[in-house]
């Protein structure tokens, strides 16, 4: 009876000895990635509210221009260089066939069986928007408006989605005309999406051509 006694008495201890080491340390949740915004907006990871989180399907990149490209990527297609969409845009950015003739591709299916062509047509458009916005690039950039921070990025991913026309009447109509396509997504939810990229390195160029060495 004794034994017995000892035999459980032990388990007991040892059950509660292994039970209180798997026991979580109360961690302080520290600003390592927070973003001072003056318009208010931040963000504040880790958060112990679910709804504080975005459905993050990409890899941190920080602000790099390469977090832009397959940020933009994603959204358009979910980065799949071969998706042709129900009104018929192609690739990985989602070009329609009269952009593509703009950057020199006449070729539809060289486009869709060639991911460096697609890379080379995104970098091209960019340079070319980059061009017909300069003025708006430098008059808005760094400005609040319609509640959100205009940058380089922003504008430039929402010429992306809407062409260059759309995001000058965006801005002179003071954000009151947002340009939305046929699947809801508009300039402004574009310009605050793709937001604090660094595109300094696109040159500004009318004439830029997607080309394969």
């Amino acid at each position: 009876m004794i034994k017995k006694w000892y035999f459980y008495a032990s388990l007991t201890v040892i059950t509660v000895f292994l039970s209180s080491g798997f026991r979580p340390f109360n961690l302080e949740t520290n600003p390592w990635f927070l973003i001072n915004e003056e318009d208010g907006t931040h963000y504040l990871y880790p958060s112990q509210e679910q709804e504080e989180y975005t459905n993050l399907n990409i890899p941190f990149t920080g602000n790099f221009f390469i977090g832009f490209r397959e940020a933009l990527g994603y959204r358009e297609s979910e980065s799949k260089y071969k998706k042709i969409n129900s009104l018929g845009y192609m690739g990985k950015y989602q070009f329609g066939i009269e952009t593509l003739k703009s950057v020199g591709i006449y070729n539809r299916s060289a486009f869709l069986n060639s991911p460096e062509l697609q890379e080379k047509a995104f970098l091209a458009l960019l340079a070319q928007n980059k061009w017909e916005l300069k003025k708006e690039i430098k008059k808005y950039e760094g400005t609040i408006l319609n509640g959100i921070r205009v940058t380089e990025s922003g504008i430039l991913a929402a010429a992306h989605l809407g062409g260059a026309g759309s995001v000058k009447k965006y801005f002179r109509y003071k954000g009151k005309r947002n340009f939305r396509d046929a699947y809801g997504s508009s300039v402004r939810s574009y310009m605050k999406m793709f937001g604090g990229y660094d595109t300094s390195f696109i040159v500004a160029d009318s004439n830029a051509k997607a080309k394969i060495r």
